[in-house]
């Protein structure tokens, strides 16, 4: 008797459907292990739930807390895979475009003006260090733009990207070193953090993650035919300029707003979408949702590593999946020396 076996589309799309719905199993579990972790240990829901006190600080401060963790790393997860399909290059990561530098100029400037007339005063305190960052970051993917001349070619908005990114840390490190009272301020934005995220930051994260996901939904078979080449997509007839603004415009906004809203968080939207291609080789659409999955719960279970180790004092997240992706990225490239094959 003949055994069946699925083929292998099947077979991919079952992969995705498990890796899927264990990603939102794990983010489950996190949010509950985040909302219970306090700065002196694990509190039981219940305790938590009969105390009014208790369950206003969960409220008000863990839980959006968590869930900002989750869509922020979301935002980064689907900027990840957005960058490496649209640059053709594994090592791809959102701030690719400068809009980190950018970001980091913006709440740089932001923090020296503050007090230096009160016209300056009265504008940055409605705009916010959020505003300045996320215009900063805009502003920055702008000037990327301007100086590759286009989205036509993507070496040079690659290179571009670079030179932005360069350019506006050095004018970040003029400023502070001008202003030297914002340093310890402004290394808190650099090193991330999901501490003071608010409600109003996870709704804002949120509804721009569920734009930024439809549009990346629809555009994602452009990013598939990319993949086999430039010349094989134009033959196809796909508009490669005009969808490559809008790839962009994608990258730039949720990269934007995570960043305004968390700070300079590394290695999650470069790692999350390896990890994907590690456990199913499946098409862009696919991989975008599965990559936002991906990075929110990284996020999530980083946050939590981060209030933990060093428990009543907290590690700058930003740090801790810097160390653990670049940990993982060094794992890879060894993977790769030693002949088991890998992304890099």
């Amino acid at each position: 008797m003949t055994e069946l076996t699925p083929s292998p589309g099947k077979r991919q799309t079952h992969q995705a459907w498990v890796l899927g719905a264990a990603l939102m199993a794990m983010a489950a579990v996190l949010t509950v292990v985040g909302v219970a972790m306090g700065s002196t240990g694990s509190d039981s829901i219940w305790a938590l739930s009969s105390d009014p006190v208790a369950w206003q600080i969960v409220w008000d401060i863990r839980l959006p807390r968590t869930w900002g963790a989750w869509v922020a790393g979301a935002l980064l997860g689907l900027a990840g895979a957005v960058a490496q399909g649209l640059f053709r290059n594994p090592l791809a990561d959102p701030f690719l475009l400068g809009s980190a530098s950018g970001a980091s100029l913006g709440v740089a400037l932001a923090m020296a003006l503050f007090g230096m007339s009160p016209l300056a005063m009265l504008w940055l305190t409605r705009l916010g260090l959020t505003g300045a960052a996320f215009i900063g970051a805009v502003l920055a993917v702008l000037m990327t733009l301007q100086l590759a001349r286009g989205v036509q070619h993507t070496l040079r908005l690659l290179l571009a990207g670079v030179i932005v990114g360069v350019v506006l840390g050095a004018v970040k490190d003029l400023v502070t070193l001008s202003s030297p009272d914002i340093l310890q301020a402004l290394q808190g934005f650099a090193l991330g953090s999901v501490s003071f995220v608010s409600w109003s930051a996870c709704a804002l994260m949120m509804v721009t993650w569920l734009a930024c996901v439809v549009v990346a939904w629809l555009l994602a078979p452009v990013l598939d035919a990319l993949s086999l080449g430039e010349a094989t997509a134009q033959s196809l007839g796909i508009p490669l300029a005009k969808m490559r603004v809008v790839l962009v415009a994608v990258l730039a906004l949720a990269t934007g707003c995570a960043v305004a809203q968390t700070g300079l968080i590394a290695f999650v939207g470069l790692a999350a979408p390896h990890l994907v291609r590690s456990v199913v080789k499946t098409t862009h659409r696919r991989l975008m949702l599965l990559a936002s999955l991906m990075g929110a719960t990284l996020l999530m279970a980083a946050d939590i590593l981060a209030r933990s180790l060093i428990a009543p004092q907290e590690l700058p997240v930003g740090v801790l999946t810097a160390v653990l992706g670049g940990g993982y990225l060094l794992w890879l490239m060894h993977r790769r020396r030693s002949g088991h094959g890998g992304i890099l």
